[in-house]
């Protein structure tokens, strides 16, 4: 474990050890963690929380709640499992493996108070150029973006909560998978300049929840001249500032 790279995370308050070679975690997994409202006492679970980046942050954004992380990938799992150790958290952060191509009961625990999720953003490998192999599962949903919505319908309780971020254009299919048995959607556009096109979505939706949609004021990550990311996305990315749900 020494010999893999370490990053900082939330103006170093959470340390992450990610493979050089494989998926890395980055603004999309910040933008999660920022989304995560859990309650002091809930239970949170993270669908393919690979290192842990995502897992650890909101972990740190909310020490009151208890957060289970799922991955399939071991090598990913063992260093997930060592970056809970790097920074204190084995008392109330849990790495399982686990598939969504399995049923949620596989799983063997409750259902979750809340749930979140970045799925891999492609289903169809003719769709771009083939990752690199260390990356693939990343980037591939086998199952498809139904294959994750139907996993995080199951594993969160009536009630409760579904984050997950993703590409923008999805987000017809995402309210479609999941109207059945969730609403109450709230969706926050990302994008990467004001004058641009979001090209993110966060959604959130309650299971069984009835209110109507809300689509809320946007994130804008990065202005057109000066600093690299506005004023709000650096406060996220610091930890100084979360992303709220009305």
């Amino acid at each position: 474990m020494d010999a893999t790279p370490e990053d900082r995370l939330l103006d170093g308050r959470v340390r992450l050890r990610q493979a050089p070679e494989g998926y890395r975690a980055g603004m999309d997994a910040a933008l999660l963690a920022a989304a995560c409202d859990a309650a002091d006492g809930g239970r949170v679970l993270e669908v393919g929380c690979g290192v842990g980046g995502a897992l650890l942050a909101a972990a740190a954004r909310r020490p009151g709640a208890i957060f289970v992380g799922m991955e399939r990938d071991l090598a990913a799992v063992a260093l997930a499992r060592d970056n809970v150790a790097l920074n204190g958290m084995e008392g109330r952060v849990v790495i399982l493996e686990g598939d969504v191509a399995l049923p949620f009961k596989a799983l063997a625990v409750p259902p979750f108070d809340a749930v979140m999720a970045n799925p891999p953003y492609f289903d169809d490998p003719a769709a771009l150029r083939a990752p690199a192999q260390a990356k693939r599962g990343a980037w591939m949903a086998d199952g498809g973006l139904g294959a994750w919505t139907g996993f995080l319908l199951k594993a969160v309780r009536e009630g409760g909560t579904i984050t997950l971020i993703h590409r923008a254009d999805r987000l017809a299919d995402i309210l479609t998978l999941l109207a059945p048995k969730a609403g109450s959607f709230q969706i926050r556009p990302i994008h990467a300049h004001a004058d641009s096109p979001a090209k993110r979505v966060l959604v959130r939706a309650i299971k069984t929840g009835k209110a109507p949609l809300v689509l809320l004021p946007p994130l804008v990550l990065h202005p057109r001249e000066g600093a690299k990311h506005t004023e709000e996305a650096e406060a996220i990315l610091r930890g100084q500032a979360g992303l709220s749900w009305p």
